[in-house]
């Protein structure tokens, strides 16, 4: 496979398109220039993986990337990294961020639990329990839309107990719960604090532009009903970038250390944003609905990608080939990479990374 051009800034003008051709990959401060053929702008995203079942190639997922150095600028990129996305809950650490700037004294476990997807396992539940608890609220506060856990043999054990779809049970319910106890504290109201305009979601936003360096675009609603702020892919990155350099005791900082100290409160046992963190410490990941990702290193470099469909199942593969391309090499990679495909039960093809 060919490495992508290292690009100084990310526009669209720059961005690569599949049939550019790729130099190898240097640092962002000897950069060459952009071929003249990756230098025309395309109204279509590069492929940044395959779907491969026995020998064939029966399907493409596109979509754009980026990857900064450690001083925070633009090493390289694929496809428009500067066009407004939804980060879905890549944004949670900035909402984490909110409920401390709000006076909420988390930390630990409870911290990470508010910058969770979490998987739905029985700790989760009953920590979101615990603090709904400490904070004189109950599930009837939350207003998560009912769901299973997100983890399938969690989903599948939770429903062969006989129990149904839950509000506690979705996956956004400890960012919730954290919510709604920096709203108690402040004697905010408890019934709006989903609405944009409510001072909790204004201290999001303010919290958003101030880590990304961006305006918001576009304000939509999330899937557990919280709102929902676009960034570009490069402002996504840099805010997890500026969450891992935050000064120690920041909120910024706060919130990412609690994180990387308890991952399996970000996700779950059998998440790769938990294997990432275990095994390359002092690593930020979080990744959201419709394949969005974000990653920071302690060093400062981070990454930012959007899979134009929305398959999830390309974020292992494309995020263990980024990674191996800003030179980082663990087992935690291959285990991140393998993304098999089934046919009569054994395996037969895989989703791969194609840049």
């Amino acid at each position: 496979m060919t490495s992508p051009t290292p690009i100084s800034e990310p526009t669209s003008e720059s961005a690569l398109t599949p049939d550019s051709p790729a130099a190898a990959l240097s640092p962002a401060s000897s950069a060459s220039s952009v071929s003249p053929a990756s230098s025309v702008a395309s109204a279509v995203s590069p492929v940044l993986a395959e779907v491969v079942r026995s020998g064939f190639v029966e399907g493409r997922h596109r979509g754009s990337l980026v990857v900064l150095a450690a001083d925070g600028s633009v090493d390289w990129a694929l496809g428009d990294v500067t066009a407004p996305v939804f980060p879905r809950s890549t944004n949670k650490p900035m909402q984490a961020a909110a409920v401390l700037r709000a006076g909420l004294d988390l930390s630990g476990e409870r911290l990470a639990l508010a910058a969770a997807s979490h998987s739905g396992e029985p700790f989760h539940l009953d920590l979101v329990r615990t603090m709904l608890a400490e904070h004189g609220l109950t599930a009837d506060h939350l207003q998560t839309p009912a769901d299973l856990p997100l983890d399938p043999e969690e989903a599948e054990s939770y429903l062969a107990s006989g129990r149904v779809r839950d509000r506690l049970t979705m996956n956004c319910s400890g960012k919730h719960t954290a919510m709604l106890a920096a709203c108690a504290l402040n004697g905010w109201p408890l019934d709006t604090y989903l609405d944009e305009v409510h001072p909790l979601q204004q201290l999001v936003a303010d919290g958003v532009r101030t880590a990304s360096g961006e305006d918001v675009a576009h304000v939509g609603t999330d899937g557990c009903g919280a709102p929902l702020l676009s960034l570009s892919l490069t402002g996504l990155a840099r805010a997890f970038r500026h969450f891992v350099m935050a000064e120690p005791g920041s909120p910024e900082r706060r919130v990412a250390d609690a994180m990387r100290a308890h991952p399996e409160y970000v996700a779950g046992t059998r998440r790769p944003d938990t294997w990432l963190m275990q095994a390359l410490p002092g690593t930020l990941s979080k990744m959201g609905a419709e394949a969005v990702q974000a990653l920071a290193l302690p060093d400062g470099r981070a990454l930012a990608f959007k899979i134009d469909d929305g398959a999830i199942r390309t974020l292992g593969p494309v995020l263990a080939r980024t990674l191996r391309l800003m030179g980082l090499d663990a087992p935690v990679l291959t285990r991140l990479e393998d993304a098999p495909l089934l046919g009569g039960g054994a395996r037969v093809g895989e989703v791969r990374a194609s840049f």
